[in-house]
């Protein structure tokens, strides 16, 4: 094996997917990781603190992208149109292409009660996040924490149906349709 190969982390990342998919995230080791993407477990544990990390690696990036967001509203606008221009950044961190790769790990996730815990706490987190950036912008308190959740909540169907349905709808244009589920409910049907 070479002591040092450009693009580590992505095949372990795929190669981690692949044997979760195949075998299951608790029958995965990490040594079979490193070894089906033809590197090292050491340098497995160079880029990843646990097999876990592969599935949620980048949640800074994650949180970034709700989070930048919060430029392209109008300083005036109301929580929820703030929270839809969220929606709208953070979709684009998912383009077509990154579908396929999404709908495994989401596949894998949902079959291991662990995993859906812990993308539970990332979504979480990001409610968490966006509610503190939203006072900051002079949201007040409850508007901001509901505002936040209700976005995350929208996100989370919006992701679930993306990664599921074989239409070719963007992700942005999902949660959008979400939004506007989410903001019908307070009309009679």
């Amino acid at each position: 094996m070479a002591r040092w190969e450009p693009g580590a982390v992505q095949r372990l990342q795929q190669a981690a997917l692949e044997l979760f998919s195949a075998q299951g995230f608790d029958r995965t080791t990490a040594a079979e990781i490193a070894a089906a993407a033809g590197l090292t477990e050491r340098t497995f544990f160079r880029h990843f603190g646990d097999k876990r990390e592969v599935l949620f690696m980048g949640q800074e990036d994650f949180v970034g992208a709700f989070l930048a967001g919060l430029d392209a509203a109008a300083p005036d606008a109301a929580p929820l149109d703030v929270v839809a221009a969220c929606l709208t950044s953070a979709a684009g961190w998912f383009p077509a292409e990154r579908r396929p790769y999404a709908r495994l790990r989401q596949t894998v996730i949902d079959a291991t009660p662990a995993l859906v815990e812990r993308e539970r706490h990332k979504l979480a987190g990001v409610a968490v996040e966006l509610a503190r950036a939203l006072r900051e912008r002079d949201i007040p308190e409850p508007a901001a924490t509901l505002a936040a959740e209700s976005g995350i909540t929208v996100f989370t169907v919006a992701f679930a149906q993306w990664t599921t349905t074989d239409d070719d709808r963007s992700l942005g244009v999902v949660c959008a349709e979400m939004l506007d589920a989410l903001r019908s409910l307070d009309r009679p049907r």
